[in-house]
């Protein structure tokens, strides 16, 4: 990332804290959740039929934006919600048998991208920043922190690691996939942004929440609480992330007719034995693409017709940019042959799960598209060099669960 030219540096904040009273509500694990993003409609209507106070009923408000609003009033009027009487960090640790990450939950300074302080990797939809930014407005709240990674190692991961390893957490909570989740309040004496000052981050999680912190920040006059957002910052040296794909369900699409349409600029490989076969063949292909149907069909699409990749691809872009399974598949595939329009109702994602994405074109009869996952160092190049990946390329990870700490603008 040297290539960047950095004015100033990285600002992690303090605050007060919003949080659950845990007298009021009684089991924290039934009133948090995944990430809105992460949340399907089955998800959704579980979420909302169980305990009355989920912080889902504010993210992915059923009634509307305005009454997220009310409803985060009410729960701060009688209780329900709690703001800790002093500003300070948070440190947040997930665990599980074979991962442990841990980081700081702050206000991050707001930043343009020229200044190379905090890098995006990848572009957003236009639908989830106006959705986040009215949710935004209503609630004037961050609810939910973006996942920041950076290259640290230094006094600030020195610290998060004494707190975590050598006091007791405020909140502990064990989700229901098995992840604990722990929380301290770290009034830093400046050994943070001592440390933070001279360094820069990659957005790994939240750029439409980003962008929608952006966009807020724009319309209001003169500096103020709107120029930081809600942010977990993890050490990547210190706690690497995992890195998975985000897959696509096209529920329109006959996967028939999507495979028909891609052997016009592919070699098609239909392939019996069940999805964990069709996962290892496209472990093996490089530039593969794997097309599911009901009934667990597959197909997989490699070596993709350079002629056609040239056309339909963006000739201003690089090499590096121009080889990524998602530029293939949105330039080459969606626009080029099947000639969907990619919005969030023809083109739906999947984060990290194979399996779910497959179940999801069976049921709507459409088709799947099953990716493997960028590495790092391909994000972290494209990133250093200016240029972001496609929209929905990667699925960071292990993302913070929501309604652990919330913060009022």
């Amino acid at each position: 990332m040297d290539r960047i030219d950095q004015r100033g540096g990285l600002e992690l904040l303090p605050f007060s804290g919003v949080r659950f009273s845990p007298s009021a509500v009684g089991n924290l694990e039934a009133v948090t959740c995944p990430p809105y993003d992460l949340i399907d409609e089955e998800d959704l209507g579980r979420l909302r039929a169980g305990a009355s106070h989920n912080i889902v009923q504010i993210t992915l408000p059923g009634g509307g934006y305005e009454a997220a609003g009310r409803t985060l009033r009410e729960w701060l009027a009688d209780g329900t919600l709690i703001t800790d009487g002093s500003p300070a960090l948070y440190v947040y640790e997930m665990g599980g048998p074979r991962f442990l990450q841990r980081g700081l939950i702050g206000c991050v300074g707001l930043r343009d991208e020229s200044e190379g302080v905090i890098l995006p990797h990848e572009n957003v939809y236009p639908g989830p920043v106006r959705d986040r930014l009215a949710l935004l407005e209503a609630t004037r709240a961050n609810l939910e922190p973006i996942f920041l990674t950076y290259e640290g190692d230094g006094p600030a991961s020195d610290l998060v690691d004494r707190v975590a390893d050598g006091s007791a957490p405020v909140l502990e909570i064990v989700s229901g996939d098995g992840t604990r989740h722990r929380l301290w309040r770290l009034e830093d004496d400046g050994t943070v942004a001592a440390d933070l000052r001279d360094r820069r981050a990659l957005i790994a999680d939240g750029h439409h929440r980003y962008a929608a912190y952006r966009e807020y920040q724009a319309r209001r006059d003169g500096p103020g609480p709107w120029d930081h957002g809600l942010a977990l910052l993890v050490d990547s040296l210190r706690y690497p992330p995992h890195l998975g794909a985000i897959h696509r369900v096209l529920p329109d699409l006959d996967p028939q007719e999507a495979v028909t349409r891609a052997a016009e600029a592919f070699r098609v490989t239909p392939l019996e034995g069940g999805l964990a076969k069709g996962l290892a063949a496209l472990e093996a292909s490089p530039d593969g693409l794997l097309i599911a149907g009901s009934g667990c069909r597959l197909w997989l699409l490699t070596d993709p017709d350079p002629v056609r990749l040239a056309a339909d691809l963006p000739a201003d872009r690089s090499e590096r940019w121009r080889s990524l399974n998602t530029a293939v598949l949105d330039g080459l595939l969606i626009d080029g042959l099947w000639k969907i329009v990619p919005d969030e109702h023809n083109v739906q994602v999947v984060h990290d799960d194979p399996a779910h994405a497959v179940a999801r074109a069976s049921r709507t009869e459409g088709t799947a598209v099953i990716l493997g996952p960028l590495t790092v160092p391909e994000v972290m190049a494209l990133a250093a060099g200016g240029e972001r990946v496609p929209r929905k390329s990667t699925s960071f990870g292990p993302k913070p669960r929501t309604g652990l700490v919330m913060r009022l603008i």
